[in-house]
C-alpha cells in the first residue's frame, strides 16, 4: 500500500507554535514517528508538506495513478479551500482527513471543513500534548482502515 501524506500551512512551525495545542514534537519529530510506524504496518508513505495552497491541489491531482490513499492534513485551508475539496473530489482516491488538535474544541471557525465532504474518514485530536506516542499514532492506524478496506 502506497499513502501519501499531505501537510498544509504552518505544519513546519510545529514544537513552536501553540504548543499548548500542537505539542512540543516539531515537523521533523512527526514525519519520523510516520514513517517508523509506516514500515511496521507494511505501509509505503510519501509525505510533504507546503505553506502553499496550489501546491497542495498540484500534489492531491498528481497522485491520480501513483498511491492508494492520500492523508491530508489542510490545516488552516480546512476551513476556506473549496479548490483543495474539488481536487478531492475530481481525483477519487480515497482521503482521509487529520488534525492535530481537537476541531470540535476550537474556535467556532475551525469547526468547519470543507474537506470533509470529500474525505472517507476524519481524525482529530493527534497533538503531543497530551501522550505523545499513543496520540500521535492512532490516526496513523485509523487512516489506514478506510484504504485497506479497498483492497481486494
Amino acid at each position: 500500500m502506497n499513502i501519501l501524506i499531505l501537510n498544509g500551512p504552518n505544519l513546519n512551525l510545529l514544537g513552536l507554535r501553540e504548543p499548548e495545542i500542537y505539542g512540543s514534537r516539531t515537523y521533523d519529530d512527526l514525519c519520523k514517528l510516520i514513517e517508523a510506524h509506516a514500515a511496521e504496518l507494511g505501509v509505503s508513505v510519501e509525505i510533504r508538506q507546503t505553506n502553499h495552497e496550489g501546491v497542495l491541489v498540484d500534489w492531491i491531482q498528481a497522485a491520480r495513478g501513483k498511491f492508494d490513499g492520500i492523508v491530508l492534513n489542510p490545516a488552516a485551508y480546512t476551513h476556506t479551500s473549496v479548490a483543495i475539496l474539488d481536487a478531492v473530489q475530481a481525483v477519487g482516491i480515497p482521503t482521509v482527513e487529520v488534525h492535530i488538535s481537537d476541531l470540535s474544541q476550537r474556535e467556532p471557525f475551525r469547526q468547519i471543513s470543507y474537506v470533509r465532504p470529500a474525505c472517507v474518514a476524519v481524525t482529530c485530536s493527534c497533538s503531543s500534548a497530551r501522550r505523545p506516542r499513543q496520540r500521535s499514532l492512532r490516526p496513523s492506524s485509523q487512516c489506514l482502515r478506510p484504504f485497506r478496506s479497498e483492497q481486494p
